[in-house]
This record gives structure tokens, sequence and C-alpha cells, in this order.
């Protein structure tokens, strides 16, 4: 329903405008002061205020900063008897909509409450689908909660609200994306494009173009001005996914603009200016690349600023179970089959398997599953492969396995460096997503 709220202490005048809207379709709400006004805007949904300018316990002007603490997407047309430019104009700086005489502009209060009711409508909507994008998009989203995901979700949590430089590392399928867009979300930039592009999908030359754009007529086939990407994340996130593909020549490129946040389109002279945030994300070791001089070693260190490590899908199996149930629940949707679920020696399997694509692979394989059974999944609807993996038997460790002794050792050198577990790693000479999957296989507090 489209609710108005008129706020005039001239009782006969009210009531007459109320009468008239109200023959518009709308639902009128009344106050005769600002405090009244200032009440039921805070309890109530409603789209746009009408208020006179002269009210017995304040002034209309002043009241719109208060009228729209308690509901900024309300929209205010002022009223007045008397014509005043410097209220006109601080009222509009004020954040009124219009400003408008009694009398000499009736003829305008129906289309400009009608504007105004659509833009509020609008603004509502705008904001409940950003709301609905960022919860999709959200850390809360993220489905895991072994140790190591854990450390990688709260290390990209912290850095989310920054203007930092992020490099997200992991093998291919681990969720780089994800994570992308979860920091881009969680950032100051969340209502501004997102831009990705996939170094690896395209020849130098496209990527080229796709990154700074081009003029017409920059080479053959460039019938317009396109813009590039970088361009379009101007406020916003630009993440170059699998960025160790990416040219040698387009790195020294990249490298000028992440130094002075400008560039040049193809086929142009003059200057763009990009305030972008950096997000990229690979599945080499950039360092090793750097040293073999396949990727350039000052642009190795100025995206690696922060770096956020996501661990191999083997590395984190109590999440299995998670993954398989959402991953179950998304395609039983999209394929209209109700009431599907899998069994304990289907979830064996998963829990078994090395999954060297990591949740993609897994993501692929839950599909199959779906599309080919009906009712409880088993282990004959995965591929081969999978259908072969062998469940872990849990047994109890010897006080003399090597197991037993790998357990001690870690709970000393974590007792020793106070449970600071990168310290711990670095002392045993291990990786960190190593430490922690022996942290939870071990069950080590």
């Amino acid at each position: 329903m489209k609710t108005v709220l008129i706020i005039d202490d001239e009782d006969k005048l009210r009531s007459l405008l109320a009468r008239i809207i109200r023959g518009e379709g709308y639902e009128v709400l009344e106050a005769a002061d600002s405090k009244t006004g200032l009440k039921l805007i805070e309890n109530l949904e409603i789209d746009a205020v009408l208020c006179d300018v002269k009210l017995p316990d304040g002034n209309g002007v002043t009241l719109i900063p208060l009228l729209k603490a308690k509901n900024p997407l309300v929209e205010i047309i002022l009223l007045t008897a008397y014509g005043n430019i410097t209220d006109g104009v601080q009222a509009m700086k004020n954040g009124a909509m219009d400003y408008i005489v009694k009398g000499d502009d009736n003829d305008k209060i129906i289309p400009l409450l009608e504007r105004a009711v659509e833009k509020a409508q609008l603004q509502k909507k705008l904001q409940k689908l950003e709301g609905i994008v960022s919860k999709k998009f959200s850390f809360d989203a993220i489905i895991g909660k072994s140790a190591s995901f854990l450390n990688a979700i709260e290390l990209a949590k912290k850095v989310a609200p920054t203007e930092t430089a992020v490099l997200l590392t992991g093998e291919t399928g681990t969720g780089k994306e994800v994570f992308a867009q979860a920091i881009h979300y969680a950032s100051g930039r969340a209502g501004k494009n997102l831009v990705a592009l996939n170094c690896s999908t395209f020849s130098r030359e496209i990527l080229e173009s796709e990154l700074f754009g081009y003029k017409q007529g920059a080479f053959t086939g460039a019938a317009k001005d396109k813009k590039g990407l970088l361009e379009e994340a101007h406020n916003g996130t630009l993440f170059l996914d699998e960025i160790g593909e990416l040219p040698l020549e387009l790195q020294a490129k990249l490298l000028r603009v992440l130094e002075t946040h400008e560039f040049i389109k193809l086929g142009d002279t003059k200057p763009i200016k990009s305030n972008f945030r950096l997000i990229a994300a690979t599945n080499r070791d950039l360092k090793i690349e750097s040293e073999e001089k396949r990727f350039r070693s000052d642009l190795y260190y100025r995206l690696n600023v922060f770096q956020v490590q996501l661990p191999a899908l083997r590395d984190r199996v109590k999440d299995i179970a998670a993954l398989a149930t959402f991953f179950v629940e998304q395609f039983a949707a999209q394929t209209n089959k109700k009431d599907l679920h899998y069994s304990k020696e289907f979830l064996d399997r998963l829990e078994a398997y090395e999954w060297k694509g990591n949740i993609r692979e897994l993501k692929n394989v839950i599909e199959r599953a779906v599309i080919i059974s009906d009712g409880t999944l088993e282990p004959e609807s995965l591929p081969f492969d999978v259908q072969q993996s062998q469940p872990v038997k849990s047994h109890h460790m010897s006080a003399f396995s090597m197991e037993s002794v790998e357990k001690l050792h870690i709970q000393k050198v974590l007792n020793y460096s106070k449970g600071n577990k990168a310290e711990t790693a670095r002392l045993l000479e291990i990786g960190i997503a190593t430490l922690y999957r022996k942290i939870e296989e071990y069950g080590i507090k």
C-alpha cells in the first residue's frame, strides 16, 4: 500500500488534502505537529511526507533531517503559505524532494506525490535486493567449520573492510571466487561493481582490450568505444582470477596501474583514473614463478600484501558432509526431486576420496548423483573412481606409533609457541594448512 503522511496544524486544510489524496488510492496518515509526525514515521511504513513549514512545535525545514533519520528512504515535500527562496534552498539541502506554495501549486501535489512514492518504493526494493545479494555472498554463507578453513575466513574478514590488495591462493576449485565475492560485499565498496576476469581464458590481445578498453578505430573490428574492466571497476573491486596466467607484457602494464591508478585505453592518448580495489587469485606459487622469471617479482610483491591461503578439500574432510548436503538440496530443487538424501555409505565414499578438483569436483559429482538417483543417494550413483575410494577405518593410536609421536611433538611445539599456529608451523617446517589438518586429525586442543 502506498502511504502518505501529512503534517500540518491547520485541521481543515489537512483534512481536505487527506480526502483528495485518499481519492487517488493512497493510505493517508495525519499529524498536527512535528512530535506526532516523528512518532508515526518511526513506527509505520511511510513512503512520502507532505509537511508544512510552520508548525506549532517546530519548523518543517529543520524537521527534514529528523524525519530522514527515522526513515532514510522517505521522500519529503514541504508546503508553505508564503514562498521563501532561503527556506526553499535550505529545504533541498536538508533532503526535501520539493518545496511548493499552498494554493498556487495545488495542481502539482498529486503528480509530485506519485513521483515521491514511486521513488521511495523503488529505493526500498533496491535496498531489499542489496540485502539479499549481501546475504548470499556474505562470509556467513560460506560452508565450512574445519580449523584451517575457519582460519582463512577469519583472515579474509579482517582484510575485507580495508583498501588493501588481497591475494587468494590455493588449488583450483577451493572457492577463491566465493572468497573474493565475500570480501567485496563486506567492504565499503559493496554498493559498487565487482568486476571479474579470468586471466587464463583469453589471448594476450583480448585480455588487454578487456582490461583497458579501447577507442573506436584502435584496431580492426573496433567499431565503437569500449569501456575496459579497469574503468568499470571505478570505486568498486577488480577480481583477477588465475593472475599467474597473465602474460609478462600485461603484468608490467598492470603494475603501473596499481601504482598510479591511471591507465590509457588502446588507441587513446588521454589517461583515465580508476579508484579500484584489487583482489587476485592463483593456483600457482607466485614466489617460485617469480624466482624462475615466469612472473614479475615486483608485481608479486605488490600483490602479496595480504595473502589468504585456501585449504584443499582433502585437508578439511569434516566439511564434506555439510557441502554434500548443500549441493544435494540445491540440485534436488533444480530437478524437482523432493526429499532426496544420501546414505552413510555414500558419505563414507565422499570423505575417503582425494578430491583433486576440490569443491568444484565435489559439486559436479553430486549433481551427477542427483540426476541419476530417485530417493536415497547410494555409492552406486557415484563415478567409478569415487565408488572405489575406501573409508579410513578409525583406530586407537598406540603409545609407540608414529602418529602418537607426531601428535606429542606438535603439542610440545604448540605449547612452546604459546599456541601461535603460524610460529608452530614455521618451527615444524610445514605449511599452516598441514598444521591445521593434523591438529584436527589428532584432536589436539
